[in-house]
């Protein structure tokens, strides 16, 4: 498997986003499950069909893209590959000092984010962002190549990593999440998502208040015809309430989810044709056996 994902990797991206938009139909077609979740979800946003089908191909485009991405050396630069929009934002939150957390939703090629940032910004300001290993394990070594980089460092979804990413803020670091994931039961809160409870990480909107960092959304819109991608950085429309605002943790836990499930469902209606609409986002959260890792606890 590991010789195919690399021959893989060598083709144009041009041929793996084809290939993949191949894939992505011919999983609807052959999932009945699949298809029914995503006609669901997008049903569940009110979003038109019409706008939504593109989303299909999408699916499958982000998955055969990845031998490409993640096989990438550190010295490889993305280059004209990727354009920014909104980038003095992310100029004004780094030259602030006082961290930044990163927000973006599975829409699009999420995974180059992160690759991007390092070579446009990690010499001003490294990124960590947080992961899981991969489960297969020929698949690790390349996964930890493309998120290991300069600029770019990583941190495991686990109790040493939710310290790791506290003290980078501290430091007036960044870090990346992508927060419309369903997060072990015991890290999150039940919250609206495009109007109906999903089960929502709370970390995100803990790490800015307890740190004081600013915190950005970003979106990463793929060309068509292997043209590349453009990464748009928008400030938030709405602000995260503090403990000033209200005192009641448990209150307080429910309104940030809130706002930044709003977040994440303002970005995916401006591109709904490349989110991950067939996603599991409203499943119940799977148990953990050690205690919630939260920012006070690690502090």
């Amino acid at each position: 498997m590991s010789t195919l994902f690399r021959l893989a990797s060598q083709r144009p991206l041009s041929h793996l986003q084809f290939c993949g938009a191949v894939l992505g139909w011919l999983a609807y077609l052959g999932s009945p499950t699949y298809r029914r979740r995503l006609r669901d979800n997008v049903a569940q946003a009110d979003v038109p069909w019409s706008a939504a089908r593109p989303a299909i191909a999408s699916a499958g485009r982000m998955v055969a893209e990845l031998p490409w991405l993640w096989s990438r050396g550190p010295d490889e630069r993305l280059g004209d590959l990727v354009r920014w929009e909104g980038s003095e934002h992310l100029d004004a939150a780094l030259a602030a000092g006082r961290g930044l957390v990163m927000l973006t939703p599975h829409l699009g090629c999420f995974e180059i984010i992160g690759q991007a940032y390092a070579e446009r910004f990690g010499a001003q300001q490294p990124m960590t962002a947080l992961y899981r290993p991969a489960r297969k394990a020929w698949l690790r070594d390349i996964v930890a190549q493309s998120r290991n980089r300069p600029g770019l460092e990583t941190a495991p979804a686990t109790l040493a990593g939710v310290r790791q990413m506290i003290r980078a803020l501290r430091k007036g670091g960044t870090i990346g999440l992508l927060p419309d994931q369903v997060p072990p039961e015991g890290l999150g809160v039940w919250a609206p998502f495009f109007g109906r409870e999903a089960y929502t990480m709370t970390l995100a909107a803990r790490l800015v208040q307890q740190t004081g960092a600013a915190w950005l959304l970003l979106a990463c819109e793929r060309l068509p015809g292997g043209q590349g991608y453009v990464i748009r950085v928008q400030p938030p429309a709405e602000q995260l309430p503090g403990t000033h605002d209200e005192p009641d943790t448990e209150r307080l836990a429910l309104r940030s989810a809130g706002v930044v499930n709003r977040t994440m469902e303002a970005l995916i209606r401006q591109n709904p044709g490349q989110y991950l609409w067939g996603y599991h986002r409203y499943k119940a959260p799977r148990p953990i056996d050690t205690p919630a890792p939260t920012p006070s606890d690690a502090a």
